[in-house]
Order: C-alpha cells, then sequence, then structure tokens
C-alpha cells in the first residue's frame, strides 16, 4: 500500500513518524488525512502516540525494526513506560546513551542490517546489533554522514540519495541484500528518510 499525507502543514511526515513491521511511533498532532493513515496502520500494528524529550520529531529521534525500539537518552521515563507498556512484549526498547542523539538521522535499518554514521560510539554500534537484531555497517550516503536522512529501507528494498554514484550504488545493495535506486521525494527533496516512511506492506 502506498499513501500520500501531510503532518498538518508538512510533507516530511518520516519526521513524525517512525514506522516497522510490527508498530509505529506517532506524534501527537496531525491533520485528519494523516489521522486516517493512522487508523489504517491500527487495524495492522499498534500505533503509539508520544513525543521523544517533549519534542514533536518522534521520527527523527528514534531507530527500530520489528526486533526492537532505539531511544535518545533525552527521552523521559515517562515517555519511555508508555512506549514499552504499548509495544508488544517482544519489542526491545533501549535508551541509548550517544551524543549523535537524532538516532532516526543517524541510523537507518531493516530486519537484517543497519547503516549507521561513521562517528558513531563503539558502544552504541553493540546496542544497534544487539537490540534490533541487525548486522552493523558505518557507511555515508553520496558523501553524507546521516545515513537516516539520505536513504530509507525495507526488507524488499531501499531508495537513496539522488546523487549516490552507480559504485557506491552498487556496493549499498551488497550490504544490504535488497535492490536499490536512488531518487528524491516530495517533488525533489534529496531528504529521504524525512520524506516517507516505509515497512514491507
Amino acid at each position: 500500500m502506498a499513501a500520500r499525507c501531510r503532518f498538518e502543514n508538512s510533507a516530511d511526515i518520516g519526521v513524525f513518524l517512525t514506522l516497522t513491521n510490527t508498530y509505529a511511533l506517532a506524534s501527537h498532532g496531525g491533520s485528519d488525512h494523516f489521522r486516517a493513515i493512522e487508523h489504517h496502520l491500527a487495524e495492522h500494528i499498534p500505533v503509539v502516540y508520544t513525543s521523544i524529550a517533549d519534542c514533536r520529531i518522534v521520527g527523527r529521534m528514534t531507530a527500530g525494526n520489528k526486533n526492537g525500539l532505539l531511544l535518545p537518552n533525552t527521552t523521559t521515563d515517562q515517555e519511555m513506560m508508555h512506549i514499552r507498556n504499548s509495544l508488544p512484549d517482544e519489542v526491545v526498547v533501549q535508551r541509548v546513551e550517544e551524543r549523535l542523539s537524532a538516532l532516526g538521522n543517524v541510523i537507518a535499518c531493516n530486519d537484517h542490517v543497519a547503516l549507521v554514521h561513521p562517528d558513531i560510539d563503539k558502544e552504541t554500534e553493540e546496542i544497534i546489533s544487539d537490540v534490533l537484531g541487525v548486522e552493523v555497517f558505518r557507511q555515508t550516503i553520496a558523501g553524507n554522514v546521516l545515513v537516516g536522512s539520505f536513504c530509507a529501507l525495507s526488507n524488499q528494498g531501499a531508495l537513496v540519495h539522488p546523487k549516490t554514484t552507480v559504485e557506491d550504488q552498487d556496493e549499498l545493495a551488497s550490504l544490504l541484500q535488497v535492490p536499490l535506486v536512488a531518487g528524491t521525494i516530495n517533488r525533489g527533496s534529496e531528504v529521504i528518510g524525512a520524506g516517507l516512511c516505509v515497512n514491507d506492506w
């Protein structure tokens, strides 16, 4: 299923929503159209309405897959408890002590592989591997270190920054073991991760 939607006046829905195959985290607020998309999701997976560190940019602050969810260390205890109680028991929720705290910008993952910012802490890399159950690769996308901002991936495929070279596309496709294409979102935006949310259905 593919659906177009906006969050209030923003087409950058990936800023306000984290979507996986087993759950979705959504920011409070949004237009009626955005709520309709969320209600469609809620028929299949739990949709958790929350904030992270009292901010609405849930999609840029968190990273997750079917196995787990990573939260920045600025997440309040109340927010973490609400999220943990709302998600399925098999989803591991972990707060991460990482100076690069916008985890959605520095981590791009599916259920098998994670691409991470080259300067992420070694301890954080190990947490990503353990909590998400993935193989972790330090990578850039078209020379950009914010891999979560400049690509979106699922277990079915990936969309990356339009200036990613053919050689880099081949290397990434080999690492990820999924088909990969370079392109833009929202009429030419190169910030792929902010402009869309994707899972396997």
